[in-house]
């Protein structure tokens, strides 16, 4: 009996299903692997304009591509020690902060008594911020595994940035890609570096003025906050407020309430001024993604990668959605998820008054 073309089309839909699992499966077991990759092909995007710059104003490519890894080496291992060097103070301080925890946890609990909350057999002491410090260190990555993923990242990075000239003429040779594929893929990968640079700078701006007002502000570690401000910020919508969540902590032990007003303001007033001009960044090129897209890639990707995965979560998603805008068999996903108008240049349809409102992707 012949099979009938929907059998058949059923059939391969089934078995590319099955591989994707498999795929998953794969990449979360090698993800210490392909995180590299991901963090590599990031920098690339975000270094690629500089160098393009400098082979136009005449350096050979081999030395753009060097002048711009050195530069880049140095930033990130500057931001390794700053790190490092405020981890180290916090340790050296935690028995003080210990002492002022425990104070201000017994006025909590006297205020409660006062009200005739029971607090059962909560005690202050019970708090212990050396044994959590204690967990995280073992948990951390050591020096020496840092600089040896560090190093990998930097090579790969390397090597993408010598590549990047010649990857439009081979995607062009690729058999069975249409024109208007290719100029989809070319609108795309513009979209997502500028999406990335961007990004970066806003996080840059974001976590150095935060950073700046915690360090006026006397807030204990506001250079490692300012640094996770930074890289947090990459994750949309929870990562700025996963970022605030230690300095309020700090500054509630330093300075009591009105310490945490005055974070909590910083943050307000920050994200006001920082991200907002993202949005109309962003508006002007029409490009928005649907919230719960963004929500699910950060689980995905943070599911599949860890944090990595949740930093860079978008740029991910983008990728993949490229991936599927090239197939003839699976564009219909990006209609699916109301992302189609990335490739077509078409300004996203409005959302309907009611349930389903959600601001664009930062």
């Amino acid at each position: 009996m012949a099979e009938t073309p929907a059998l058949s089309r059923s059939l391969g839909t089934v078995l590319l299903l099955t591989a994707t699992i498999f795929l998953i499966i794969g990449v979360q077991a090698i993800s210490y692997i392909v995180t590299i990759i991901v963090v590599s092909l990031i920098l690339a995007m975000l270094a690629y304009p500089a160098t393009k710059a400098l082979r136009s104003r005449g350096l050979p490519e081999v030395a753009a591509v060097g002048v711009v890894g050195v530069i880049a080496c140095l930033a990130v291992l500057l931001v390794c020690y700053l790190v490092f060097f405020s981890f180290e103070s916090l340790i050296s301080g935690l028995p003080l902060y210990q002492q002022v925890l425990t104070t201000r946890l017994s006025e909590i609990l006297a205020v409660l008594g006062r009200f005739g909350v029971n607090t059962g057999s909560f005690s202050p002491s019970s708090i212990n911020l050396q044994a959590f410090a204690a967990i995280l260190s073992s948990s951390a990555v050591s020096l020496a595994d840092l600089l040896l993923y560090l190093f990998f990242i930097a090579v790969t990075t390397i090597f993408m940035l010598l590549e990047a000239p010649r990857m439009p003429d081979r995607i062009r040779k690729v058999t069975g890609i249409m024109s208007e594929n290719i100029e989809a893929f070319s609108r795309m990968s513009r979209f997502l570096i500028d999406f990335v640079i961007v990004r970066t700078e806003a996080n840059l701006v974001h976590g150095f003025l935060f950073g700046a007002f915690l360090w006026v502000m006397g807030v204990h570690s506001a250079i490692l906050w300012g640094v996770l401000t930074f890289l947090l910020s990459y994750i949309p919508y929870i990562g700025l407020i996963i970022a605030a969540l230690p300095a309020i902590f700090f500054a509630w032990l330093q300075f009591g309430l009105w310490g945490v007003v005055a974070v909590v303001a910083a943050v307000v007033v920050l994200n006001a001024l920082v991200e907002n001009p993202i949005f109309a960044h962003f508006a002007s090129r029409r490009f928005d993604i649907p919230a719960l897209v963004v929500v699910l890639s950060v689980i995905f990707w943070g599911w599949i990668l860890g944090v990595a995965g949740m930093i860079f979560a978008v740029p991910l998603t983008l990728i993949v959605l490229l991936a599927f805008q090239s197939s003839d068999d699976w564009a219909w996903v990006n209609t699916i998820l109301g992302v189609d108008h990335l490739f077509a240049g078409e300004q996203a349809p409005p959302a309907e008054s009611g349930v389903g409102d959600a601001p664009p992707v930062r």
